[in-house]
């Protein structure tokens, strides 16, 4: 079984930054795409960053040039780094990790941005 447990929310005010982290368990082998998502209260989640297993990236247009998706295979962490964050950037945001056609998911981590 696969586990994911993202880390590094919080408060920030706009400007700031942050770096979300999320740690995967398990038999992991096959990973073919890790991405980043968040849901904004009463709003529909969405895609943030992803990364291939050839770290080929893609980013929501609201997000280019200000954040970054990375990984370290060797630490089985996925990272996203979060730079000129805005109020609007703020939601509950999620790891997922697509494992031979199969979709696992992290708990999630709040991030808020306010003033």
């Amino acid at each position: 079984q696969v586990q994911l447990e993202e880390s590094g929310g919080g408060l920030v005010q706009p400007g700031g930054s942050l770096q979300l982290s999320c740690v995967s368990s398990g038999d992991t082998f096959g990973i073919v795409l890790m991405a980043w998502y968040r849901q904004a209260p009463g709003k529909q989640r969405e895609l943030v960053a992803a990364i291939s297993s050839g770290r080929s990236t893609s980013y929501a247009d609201s997000v280019k040039g200000r954040f970054t998706i990375s990984k370290d295979n060797a630490r089985r962490t996925l990272y996203l780094q979060m730079n000129s964050l805005k109020p609007e950037d703020t939601a509950v945001y999620y790891c997922t990790h697509r494992i031979q056609n199969q979709d696992y998911w992290g708990s999630g981590t709040q991030v808020t941005v306010s003033s």
